[in-house]
């Protein structure tokens, strides 16, 4: 009797230590957040009560199968996030999550007033202040891109319209108003979200914009991971690359105005694309080199 009692006593010691700790909520909130606090409530509570103001510091504080509940205060959150290894993987049945609710995560930087020179007609210019994946933003959205090849066919560009040529870009003023007058910014930051060698992880319901290269980044070393209704535009190279040998579910994503592509593969990865739509308004739906990619409807 003595032993079955220890035997049973110890199966249940066992099974409570391989199961996964209890998940926190960690909350962002890039108004009235601030790094120093706890991130583990809403609003603030007590001294140092309350949400963290950026994902950075987030991802820092978190553990294993926690959840980054970010708030939507209309203000776009300006920053680059990697979630990497075993603190920033879930579990099977317990996923760490990064919930954007409709959030805008934008590695966009403003241009500076003087940067601009006139060239002629309602055409001006600036120097690109880096050599790729360089987008013009207005107004917090992409702005109209136009194939042009040469100077000659810059008399093509319409009010709010522009192109790249060499190492130029060249933007149509509406009549009457010049460029400074405009909410104009470039693509900045290299990559919004970077995902490498994490397992069982979903990113949902966030606006992912402005990169340099790409929105979503699934590197390598991925396994389980659900991108779920993201919408990734205005990226320089595409909206979500999946890399390496990662396995990565896209489910019900908006993926257009991209620069090379809106979705990109390459190595041995598997990427499953679930009743998304990928617009090839600005470059191809799907550019492989590697990988394999199964669309369902």
């Amino acid at each position: 009797m003595w032993s079955r009692i220890n035997c049973i006593a110890c199966i249940a010691c066992f099974a409570v230590c391989v199961s996964p700790a209890v998940a926190r909520d960690i909350y962002v909130n890039n108004l009235t957040g601030d790094d120093r606090n706890d991130g583990g409530a809403p609003v603030m509570v007590g001294v140092y009560g309350g949400p963290h103001r950026t994902l950075t510091r987030a991802l820092r504080a978190a553990r294993k199968g926690d959840r980054i509940i970010v708030a939507n205060t209309g203000q776009a959150y300006s920053e680059s996030i990697t979630l990497q290894g075993g603190r920033h993987s879930g579990y099977p049945d317990a996923p760490f999550e990064v919930i954007g609710n409709g959030a805008v995560l934008d590695g966009t930087e403003p241009l500076l007033p003087d940067a601009w020179t006139y060239v002629d007609g309602g055409v001006f210019r600036y120097r690109v202040p880096r050599s790729t994946g360089h987008l013009l933003y207005l107004d917090g959205k992409p702005a109209r891109q136009r194939a042009v090849h040469s100077v000659d066919e810059l008399g093509t560009l319409q009010p709010l319209e522009w192109c790249r040529l060499e190492q130029f870009v060249y933007f149509c003023v509406e009549p009457g108003r010049l460029p400074q007058t405009y909410a104009a910014r470039f693509t900045a930051l290299p990559v919004g979200i970077t995902l490498y060698e994490v397992q069982h992880v979903v990113v949902r319901d966030l606006v992912v914009q402005g990169y340099q290269l790409d929105g979503i980044n699934a590197h390598d070393g991925v396994r389980g991971a659900r991108l779920v209704g993201l919408n990734c535009r205005g990226n320089g190279r595409s909206g979500i690359s999946v890399g390496g040998a990662s396995r990565v579910q896209i489910d019900a994503c908006l993926v257009g105005n991209n620069g090379a592509a809106q979705v990109r593969t390459e190595g041995y990865c598997h990427a499953e694309l679930i009743s998304c739509d990928l617009l090839d308004n600005t470059a191809p739906r799907i550019v492989q080199d590697g990988g394999r990619v199964d669309e369902v409807q």
